[in-house]
């Protein structure tokens, strides 16, 4: 079994998870859709934008690379999310 050669572009990795990151909140906010699909809702995501836009050519590239987005969106994401509510909890305990 011989692996596929993955070409990625660093713009489609830079724009694609903070393009995951809006459309899972949009989707999430203007949908309805509850919280505990969210990490699901990204990672189909990222499939989809990697298989239809940056790997366009090769399915498995496509896949491959497309966990990679979406998890990495899931965890920006999550790393934000964390930040901000100990930088507010800092800042409420603050005399």
């Amino acid at each position: 079994m011989t692996f596929p050669i993955i070409h990625t572009n660093f713009w489609d990795a830079v724009l694609a998870i903070p393009v995951i990151m809006i459309l899972t909140q949009f989707i999430k906010l203007a949908g309805k859709l509850p919280k505990s699909y969210v990490p699901a809702l990204a990672l189909l995501l990222g499939i989809i934008i990697s298989v239809f836009y940056s790997h366009k050519g090769h399915l498995i590239s496509g896949l491959f690379m497309g966990y990679f987005y979406g998890y990495a969106a899931i965890g920006s994401y999550a790393s934000l999310k964390t930040t901000i509510l100990s930088f507010r909890n800092r800042k409420a305990q603050a005399p």
